[in-house]
């Protein structure tokens, strides 16, 4: 993933955190207990989130239709304002009062504001408002994080000529902490992370998930985040955590889940 990237001034060690839609009602209170660990051990935190069921519900309960694509939801301008009411209106604000409920100083956002997503259409023809992060501008999220917010994200962008967009959450997570320079990308789900006959793979690589997929043990909605997950590392971000949001997913210093890096070799040595 390429994301162009306008840099800021100094910068925190940070740790971006993608919540999905479908877990957001799920978050435990360890949950935001190991946020607080991270940012009380010096680390700033990102927190981007998606909201695909709520979106649905919502417009099915005013009839209007909707379809995916490859796992993309085919978004016209009537589906797009459902999309900025559900996800940069209600569930924006509700991450960031459940946040500020358990002590941390969360401020919502959206893409959109200050420039900070910019994006371009993947395919107009058959997506509609659907797009993919073409630059990111940092600066107004590391104003937050100096400062010590807790900025809460959700996945709009907008194009050079101002038209909004609609962002896969994933990757919208992994382009922000590419552009951070984060040390880790957390992808929070409801499972303790990739499964393997009931167990939990807790490090493996490209490589092994892309033969998993092969196999179909990596399979539906952790098919994307595995990708997302390939695609955002890089010599910088060099490890990407999948972790359960009902659990706490900080035990001592270390994140519990299945670590993601580019070379399990290379790690050991």
């Amino acid at each position: 993933m390429q994301a162009i990237v306008h840099r800021g001034g100094s910068r925190l060690k940070t740790v971006v955190i993608k919540c999905g839609g479908s877990i957001l009602s799920e978050l435990s209170d360890s949950f935001f207990t190991s946020i607080k660990h991270l940012k009380d051990s010096g680390c700033g935190v990102v927190l981007v989130h998606g909201g695909g069921p709520e979106i649905t519900d919502c417009l099915e309960k005013m009839k209007i239709q909707t379809a995916f694509i490859n796992g993309q939801r085919q978004t016209t301008k009537e589906v797009l304002e459902v999309v900025q009411m559900t996800l940069a209106g209600k569930l924006n604000k509700k991450l960031s009062g459940m946040c500020q409920k358990h002590g941390l100083a969360a401020v919502g956002l959206s893409g959109e504001d200050g420039g900070l997503l910019q994006a371009e259409c993947i395919d107009e023809e058959r997506l509609g408002l659907v797009g993919k992060v073409s630059f990111v501008d940092i600066r107004l999220l590391e104003l937050l994080l100096e400062k010590g917010y807790l900025p809460v994200l959700a996945p709009l962008g907008r194009t050079e000529n101002g038209e909004v967009l609609n962002i896969n959450a994933d990757t919208a997570a992994a382009a922000v902490a590419q552009a951070l320079q984060a040390e880790r990308l957390v992808f929070v789900t409801d499972v303790d992370g990739i499964m393997e006959d009931g167990q939990l793979v807790s490090e493996t690589d490209p490589e092994q998930i892309r033969s998993c997929i092969g196999q179909g043990i990596i399979s539906g909605g952790m098919i994307p985040k595995t990708e997302s997950a390939i695609q955002s590392l890089s010599d910088t971000l060099k490890e990407v955590m999948i972790v359960n949001g009902t659990k706490p997913f900080i035990s001592g210093r270390e994140f519990v889940g299945t670590k993601i890096m580019n070379s399990r070799k290379e790690a050991a040595g």
